[in-house]
């Protein structure tokens, strides 16, 4: 049988703009880690069966005894994460069972909605590879090696692209199939991936500006602040 919907969810990142001791994935915000957080979300979705936890190796243990504490019911395994994103990506990807559509997510990304990943899962009813985005604000320049502006391209066709990701099996395993076999390794977004080897168009979904990624000490902050709020 079947489960339909997975989430891969990649904890193996240093973290090293945090300024934090230990990555970032593991720092409290209000009582409850980042990790803690994202898995929560996707543990509490009604249309998500199982989850892949990815984590770095030296940590592994570590992963699994928050796991063991929690309870997690849909997390399947816990496997060790590569030296890059797209490495731990394939780990992940590697690790699912019987499942029809993948959710890739930053564990990052404590704030991911049930909203978001709905709209993901029905959009793959429709789409092979799904992006989630959020209109950028400000103007986007592009500038060359000597840092000056090269183009000021328009801002109504530009977004900020948030996680999570979400595929068909086949086609996000075919594409990180294709990239091992053809020795690329620095991809730091899989639906970049699809679109690398035209494997299929990429629909966009709305994000949310409170699905902030964890990456700078202010941004501990800023996810603490957002806790305050909701109370």
């Amino acid at each position: 049988m079947k489960k339909n919907n997975c989430a891969v969810i990649l904890a193996s990142g240093a973290g090293l703009r945090s300024g934090l001791k230990t990555p970032k994935q593991f720092a409290a915000i209000a009582g409850r880690s980042v990790l803690e957080r994202s898995v929560d979300a996707f543990e509490k979705h009604g249309k998500i069966d199982q989850i892949i936890l990815v984590c770095a190796p030296d940590y592994l243990d570590k992963c699994k005894k928050i796991i063991s504490k929690n309870k997690y019911k849909k997390v399947a395994a816990v496997v060790p994460g590569g030296a890059t994103r797209q490495q731990s990506a394939y780990a992940g990807i590697s690790a699912v069972k019987n499942a029809e559509n993948v959710l890739i997510h930053d564990a990052a990304r404590p704030f991911v909605t049930a909203r978001i990943i709905t709209d993901c899962i029905n959009a793959l009813k429709k789409y092979k590879a799904v992006a989630t985005a959020v209109p950028t604000p400000d103007t986007i320049i592009e500038i060359n090696k000597n840092m000056t502006v090269d183009g000021m391209p328009d801002r109504a066709s530009l977004m900020r692209c948030q996680t999570p990701q979400a595929f068909r099996f086949e086609t996000i395993k075919k594409a990180h199939e294709l990239a091992l076999k053809k020795n690329i390794d620095n991809a730091s977004d899989d639906c970049g991936l699809v679109l690398r080897f035209k494997l299929a168009s990429v629909s966009v979904v709305p994000g949310d500006e409170k699905n902030i990624k964890i990456t700078y000490p202010s941004d501990i902050l800023t996810a603490h602040n957002m806790c305050r709020a909701k109370k």
